[in-house]
């Protein structure tokens, strides 16, 4: 008896082991280091888990909108439904100029507080819809939440988090959103249209009430002159005893290179600093970054998934599709947090263009084929290529896109240049949004389908010969 209890207590004592091993490493984000960098992340990204909801929610809405099953009272047409789609993007504009102008003048968590108010009104114009302008405007400010999230989170993020675990971290901004996107699809499949708005207008008020408990982070106060709160919020994110000597040592450095950083800032910042060879090289890989992330088509498949799957020869039901694609785009930034810092940032942004690239040519061909044959005997065909191109999109195109970006610029310039090319991101997002479904119209979803992979194609060769490696590059450096 004494031999098993025995037993048993060193079994347990060698799992109590392991598992301290496991917190003690410094690569765990469950670690005491890393812990309330983890809390908050995941706190802050309640915002774009609600920016996805919206977006998955209005997905078979608008397909919905146009038939004669229509919740609503008024006919909407499909030039109207492109609006709709599209307008997202102009208010993503919107959102970015308004959080890249604040964010350095009143703080990233004032933005933080600000992102929660136009998602709001987007979910009360829902509801109380009159007519298509409702709807218009609705769209128009969750694009506004979205743009405010896609400057402030990155910075907020990369300013708390350790270099070792940011790109996990930061990659959970996609894995949110897509998290919503799923749970979007869900609840517009199979909850009435009337009934979704009023519960789910409770997610901006809970992340409201959470961000209040949020410490501004230490980069920006700081750079304020705000020297004892900049200690107390290193302290908290990096979850530091007060009598640990190392991490006074580990601030004041932080704070000599800021003050140093800001001060050469004020004495040499001028044009001169955006004409240099790391500065043209960071806008050409941020070009086509940019171009590879909306031009193959992965948002505008997210966002007209319904249609794609019904102009595709698709003999699945239409509302198990949409859950099984949005279910693989969480899978594939899950993918992304697991390999982000582990094999580095251009082996995924490799494996993901070459793979959409192929998953593209592949549907383009099947749909081409399937106009003119009879091939309803392999109709599950475009459910398992959208499935593969949407998961390898995930895994780079889409979930490492604001890590790469961040980490792209010089660091003279790099809140100017990130700031910017998130505005042309924006503005890239309304006009593929805009002229997809009049591709598809016009063309036909083969040929567009076609010339998306070519363009995917073309970037996955510009990431092979120019793109650098970003991992493990302090955010401080030149």
């Amino acid at each position: 008896m004494n031999l098993i209890q025995s037993g048993e207590s060193i079994s347990t004592m060698t799992f109590k082991w392991r598992l301290s091993a496991v917190f003690a490493n410094p690569n765990c984000l469950l670690g005491r280091r890393n812990r309330h960098q983890l809390l908050v992340t995941l706190l802050l990204n309640i915002a774009t888990f609600s920016h996805g909801l919206g977006v998955g929610w209005m997905s078979p809405v608008m397909r919905e909108l146009q038939t004669d099953e229509s919740p609503l009272d008024f006919p909407v047409l499909v030039s109207q439904v492109s609006w709709i789609g599209s307008l997202v993007g102009i208010g993503s504009v919107c959102g970015n100029l308004i959080a890249g102008l604040l964010m350095d003048r009143i703080g990233r968590k004032m933005v933080l507080f600000f992102i929660a108010i136009p998602y709001t009104t987007f979910w009360f114009l829902v509801y109380f819809v009159q007519s298509v302008e409702f709807l218009y405007i609705g769209r128009l400010m969750a694009g506004v939440t979205g743009g405010a999230c896609y400057v402030v989170l990155p910075t907020f993020i990369s300013e708390i988090a350790d270099t070792n675990v940011r790109g996990r971290l930061g990659s959970i901004i996609l894995l949110s959103v897509n998290t919503g996107v799923l749970a979007g699809y869900i609840v517009s499949t199979n909850v009435d249209y009337y009934t979704s708005p009023p519960f789910i207008s409770a997610l901006p008020v809970f992340y409201f009430i959470c961000n209040i408990f949020i410490p501004e982070t230490p980069h920006h106060l700081v750079r304020k002159g705000k020297f004892e709160a900049a200690k107390r919020s290193f302290m908290f994110y990096k979850n530091i005893r007060r009598e640990e000597v190392k991490a006074e040592d580990e601030f004041e450095e932080l704070k000599y290179l800021l003050i140093k950083e800001q001060t050469e800032k004020a004495k040499s910042f001028d044009y001169r600093d955006f004409i240099t060879k790391p500065a043209f090289k960071a806008y050409a890989s941020a070009a086509v970054l940019l171009i590879s992330n909306q031009f193959s088509a992965s948002f505008c498949v997210t966002t007209y998934l319904a249609d794609v799957f019904a102009a595709s020869h698709n003999t699945l039901n239409l509302g198990t599709c949409t859950i099984v694609i949005g279910v693989l785009q969480i899978v594939g930034n899950y993918v992304t947090t697991l390999l982000c810092d582990k094999y580095g940032r251009r082996v995924l942004m490799l494996t993901s263009t070459l793979g959409a690239a192929l998953c593209l040519t592949a549907f383009g061909t099947f749909t081409y084929f399937a106009k003119r044959t009879d091939l309803s005997a392999v109709g599950w065909l475009p459910l398992v290529i959208l499935s593969c191109f949407v998961l390898l999109c995930n895994i780079g195109l889409v979930g490492c896109l604001f890590v790469v970006l961040v980490e792209l610029f010089p660091a003279k310039i790099r809140s100017v240049g990130v700031s910017t090319f998130v505005v042309i991101l924006s503005s890239t997002v309304f006009l593929t949004l805009k002229i997809f479904p009049i591709c598809m119209a016009v063309w036909g979803i083969s040929v567009t389908m076609l010339c998306c992979s070519g363009i995917t194609f073309c970037c996955f060769l510009y990431f092979c010969f120019f793109l650098e490696e970003t991992n493990g590059k302090s955010l401080l450096e030149a």
